[in-house]
């Protein structure tokens, strides 16, 4: 097991390895919260499809495991407010793809920005890592404003067969900014 990171926002990330998410795929909530070293929420269940992605991945290649999907909590109190990562690690040109959800019962109270904000600080100074991508669909106004507000600028969009379209942001990262 990854040992937990600790953000300066407020979050941290706990990992969700490849037991864990099966557990989660296998229905058993209790045991991947176990694995997880946090409680995760209901609706962790309901995030199969991603689960079911990213255990491909890491069947494909055990070493992005640090990269994908974690639990993000909430401190202090060690609620689980969603999860957060990237895609994979860094692609050819040294770009990495963020992803967040914040569980329904949360978004609206800023929390998005808290994760995107401890994502952004994880691979501002890797020399692997020159900037940072992010996927969002037109009509989800408050992605959109999350990735604004924290500088990305759109870039292009593109045609993703399950969600559509999707404008793509860029933003470089401290090192790719020298």
């Amino acid at each position: 097991m990854v040992a937990q990171v600790r953000r300066a926002t407020g979050v941290r990330f706990a990992p969700l390895g490849a037991v864990c998410l099966q557990a989660m795929l296998d229905g058993d909530l209790p045991a991947a919260s176990t694995i997880a070293g946090a409680a995760l929420p209901p609706f962790f269940l309901e995030e199969g499809w991603l689960w079911r992605i990213r255990l491909e991945q890491l069947g494909r290649d055990p070493s992005a495991a640090p990269w994908l999907v974690r639990a993000v909590v909430l401190d202090p109190g060690g609620e689980v407010i969603g999860h957060g990562g990237f895609h994979g690690p860094p692609d050819a040109d040294g770009f990495v793809e963020v992803a967040y959800t914040v569980i329904p019962h949360r978004r609206g109270q800023g929390h998005a920005h808290e994760i995107l904000r401890a994502l952004l600080d994880e691979v501002a100074d890797r020399p692997d890592v020159v900037g940072v991508r992010a996927s969002v669909s037109p009509g989800n106004a408050a992605s959109l404003a999350t990735v604004r507000r924290a500088g990305f600028v759109q870039t292009g969009e593109q045609w993703d067969q399950d969600d559509g379209l999707e404008l793509i942001f860029t933003k470089q990262s401290e090192r790719g900014q020298r």
